[in-house]
């Protein structure tokens, strides 16, 4: 078993991680995680823990991390705004199909206003690419 564990456990949290040094070399064969550092995603910072200097091999292993788990992020911020799009076309048939007027009643006003919203941001940042796209040609 202790051969399979990885060097380092990142335990995830809302910014960020913990990260820990698996340890399984001891004299008790059970698995020890110390705690090596704090990290923040959104700015990059990390943190070593207790005082301690992190060696470049923890560097390493941190910052890849911190690339994979943005790249991870990233990813699903695509797929949870696909799943919204999804989401929008299955409440236009919800609504032409099986609506009440009551239900209809509920939530329009609701519903217009966040798709208003929502296309006033879209159509801004697509004259904004569209300018800016003409300006590097």
């Amino acid at each position: 078993m202790a051969a399979s564990l990885p060097e380092y456990f990142f335990r995830v949290r809302e910014n960020g991680a913990f990260v820990f040094r698996v340890d399984t070399e001891n004299r008790q064969r059970r698995i020890d995680m110390d705690q090596i550092a704090a990290i923040n995603i959104r700015n990059g910072e990390i943190k070593p823990h207790g005082g301690r200097a992190l060696s470049d091999q923890d560097l390493a292993a941190i910052k890849s991390w911190m690339a994979d788990r943005r790249a991870v992020l990233a990813a699903r911020d695509i797929d949870d705004i696909k799943r919204a799009v999804d989401h929008l076309n299955l409440t236009a048939h919800w609504a032409q199909t099986k609506a009440t007027d009551e239900q209809l009643e509920a939530v329009t006003d609701d519903l217009l206003l966040t798709m208003h919203d929502l296309r006033s941001v879209l159509v801004r940042k697509k004259a904004d690419r569209l300018i800016k796209g003409q300006k590097d040609d």
